[in-house]
């Protein structure tokens, strides 16, 4: 069982994004959950705002599953979650689990969280260190802090590596200066 990697505070996924070797594709996914509370469903979970979250209503575990149309590179997951605003709602462990679908799902990483507060990066690699290619991801909430039964999660991401260029090698646009001309309108 792995401990949570966690980031600085403040330590954004986005400041991966903006080096150019992630990309976000939770969009492309259909997400779901086992349960929610009316307005604390998914929308709250994917809308970038740390203020919003989902909260569970029923038993453990709590699930939320992410489904791609085609086999897909993942990297990373990015779970954002904070101890000192949701207290016995924060999830104390977790399981990740990918597969083809429901019925083949298979543990990859279970995590201890001890009061978690920031981002969680959580990277998703095979036995050679490679990211994993998959159809879907479950992200299953085993338990609570305090013995609690629901929980929330305020976001989660979904982090796929960036192919290098096939046209030929250029250095990565890192500087702010230059990122704002690497696009061609």
């Amino acid at each position: 069982m792995a401990t949570a990697t966690k980031t600085p505070p403040g330590a954004d996924p986005k400041q991966l994004e903006r080096t150019g070797t992630v990309r976000e594709i939770g969009s492309q996914a259909v997400w779901s959950l086992s349960s929610c509370k009316p307005g604390f469903g998914v929308d709250q979970l994917r809308d970038d705002n740390l203020e919003t979250y989902w909260q569970s209503d029923g038993s453990q575990p709590h699930l939320v599953n992410i489904q791609f149309r085609r086999k897909t590179t993942v990297k990373m997951l990015c779970i954002y979650a904070d101890y000192k605003s949701d207290e016995s709602y924060t999830p104390s462990k977790i399981s990740v689990r990918v597969g083809n679908n429901f019925h083949n799902l298979m543990e990859i990483r279970q995590l201890e969280m001890v009061e978690p507060s920031g981002w969680i990066h959580i990277p998703l690699l095979d036995l050679v260190n490679n990211p994993i290619r998959t159809f879907m991801i479950q992200i299953a909430v085993l338990a609570n802090h305090q013995n609690g039964r629901d929980t929330h999660m305020r976001q989660i991401k979904v982090y796929t590596p960036v192919e290098e260029s096939s046209i030929g090698k250029f250095p990565r646009c890192t500087t702010a200066d230059f990122m704002m001309y690497r696009t061609i309108r």
